[in-house]
């Protein structure tokens, strides 16, 4: 018969929290690069083997330049990025000054909401990305199920860009940022977390990317359009499922 456990002992377990507190976890988070974000989110930082969504009040808001450092740090190590179903195709010079190698990322492009879903899965499953992030045209709760399920066999970061309505809606994700301005700083408002609840946002100033070759031009990772990358990164469109 096995020996029951102590009180101790189950509140000190990672997936038990006090309603005052941030939940412990099993793996510390991957810093983001904001210590004021961090200090909020449990583990410190953007949680692995979790489903991250971030609903930004419009596309262009900063919801790039604030996964900026976590992923030019993956683009370091070696690890591959997934960008499913992005609304423009990615920018390299403005990538490259951030940090992050385009030749690390991997595009791909799809003509349903089924096929954005499925590759999804598919790049978390595989365990072979550092982090996927995906635009998803529309998702219901089970499916978000199931890409909450698959994160939790994979170390990769998972996020998913939603527009703000979706905030109104329940969700299995971990982790759900809304992203707004203030003053010309980035507004971040935790919507859900494993912990305490926060009323206030968290207010970022995600600095532009200088070009060191070129003083005083600035590249922006978040804009409205963007030029195409070089064919080679880009692959084509998957097939039929």
């Amino acid at each position: 018969m096995a020996t029951p456990l102590s009180i101790s002992e189950v509140l000190n377990h990672p997936a038990i929290w006090r309603g005052n507190q941030l939940a412990g976890v099993a793996a510390a988070g991957v810093a983001t690069g904001f210590p004021a974000l961090d200090a909020e989110l449990p583990g410190g930082g953007w949680p692995a083997a979790a489903l991250t969504e971030i609903l930004p009040r419009h596309e262009g808001i900063g919801e790039l330049r604030i996964l900026g450092p976590a992923l030019a740090d993956l683009s370091a190590r070696g690890r591959g990025l997934a960008w499913i179903a992005p609304p423009y195709l990615p920018y390299a010079p403005a990538l490259q000054a951030a940090g992050i190698d385009p030749a690390r990322l991997l595009v791909v492009r799809t003509r349903s909401p089924r096929e954005t879903l499925w590759a999804v899965e598919q790049a978390l499953r595989s365990n072979a990305c550092g982090a996927v992030l995906a635009w998803p045209q529309k998702i219901a709760w089970p499916e978000a199920r199931r890409l909450q399920l698959a994160t939790e066999g994979s170390q990769a970061l998972a996020f998913l860009f939603r527009p703000p309505r979706a905030a109104g809606e329940a969700s299995p994700a971990a982790l759900r940022l809304a992203l707004d301005t203030c003053e010309g700083d980035l507004a971040v408002r935790i919507l859900k977390r494993r912990g305490a609840v926060l009323g206030r946002p968290i207010r970022l100033n995600p600095a532009p990317v200088v070009n060191r070759r070129r003083p005083g031009f600035h590249h922006a990772v978040d804009r409205a359009l963007f030029p195409a990358l070089p064919a080679r990164i880009v692959p084509a469109g998957i097939s039929a499922l």
